[in-house]
């Protein structure tokens, strides 16, 4: 293992760490336990602080393929609470309308969450990173300015109704790289003629790599350990081999 040539890692990243804590946390401890000055590190795409599940670690020469990764199919199981909104879609934030959900059915939802599959265009929360001129739209968010974002498009594979058990529905999803699925649950929301937030997300997949082919947090000492120590190991074959010389 050699992380300035480059290694492809698999975290689960914790519920309430941000992407960016993730990576800070790799690099250091790479830095630190293997005694070298510097290290390119990067994720293949961003999870929410409130979100857990799959996250692709690229680390040296093997940063140059993050963005392969992110255009990889993603798939997500999410929790939604119907009859009310939030600002951020999500539970950053409080609620801030209610809605009636007498009116909601099984069959209803169901038919409701296929309408989304296929190309779609969406609307991206303005608590989110997207841009408008130069700023995140959560800065204006955040600072109760107005900030209007534009649909982008994008493919929703599959939907599928996992658990129904009002106010809250659980469904898998699979899609595209952009895809908010907070939005999602904003415009699932809206289609059942009621309201929604994201109450739970966890990434199950991208691409080929499955939450089982994760390591977690707690795993990356060793995995650094197990590389110095091959790193010692062909030293002293060197230096065997420059001794016998």
């Amino acid at each position: 293992m050699n992380f300035l040539e480059g290694e492809i890692l698999y975290f689960n990243k914790p519920l309430h760490w941000t992407s960016f804590n993730l990576v800070k946390r790799i690099r250091a401890k790479i830095i630190y336990k293997l005694k070298i000055k510097k290290i390119k590190v990067g994720h293949a795409g961003t999870l929410d602080p409130l979100a857990s599940g799959v996250m692709i670690v690229c680390t040296g020469k093997a940063t140059k393929l993050i963005e392969s990764f992110q255009y990889q199919t993603k798939e997500y199981i999410a929790t939604l609470r119907l009859g009310a909104t939030t600002p951020s879609f999500d539970l950053e934030t409080e609620i801030d309308e209610t809605f009636e959900i007498e009116h909601i059915t099984r069959s209803e939802t169901e038919k409701v969450l296929q309408s989304f599959v296929g190309t779609i265009q969406q609307i991206p929360p303005v608590y989110s990173a997207c841009k408008v001129d130069g700023r995140r739209a959560y800065d204006f968010a955040r600072n109760g300015e107005e900030v209007v974002l534009k649909a982008k498009e994008l493919v929703i594979d599959e939907i599928e109704l996992l658990e129904y058990a009002l106010p809250e529905i659980k469904i898998r999803v699979v899609c595209s790289k952009g895809t908010y699925i907070r939005a999602l649950a904003r415009d699932i929301g809206r289609a059942l003629g009621s309201g929604a937030h994201l109450v739970s997300l966890v990434r199950t997949r991208v691409g080929d790599v499955y939450l089982k082919d994760c390591c977690t947090v707690d795993q990356i000492d060793s995995i650094i350990e197990k590389a110095r120590l091959e790193m010692l190991a062909e030293e002293e074959k060197e230096n065997i081999k420059n001794t016998e010389i």
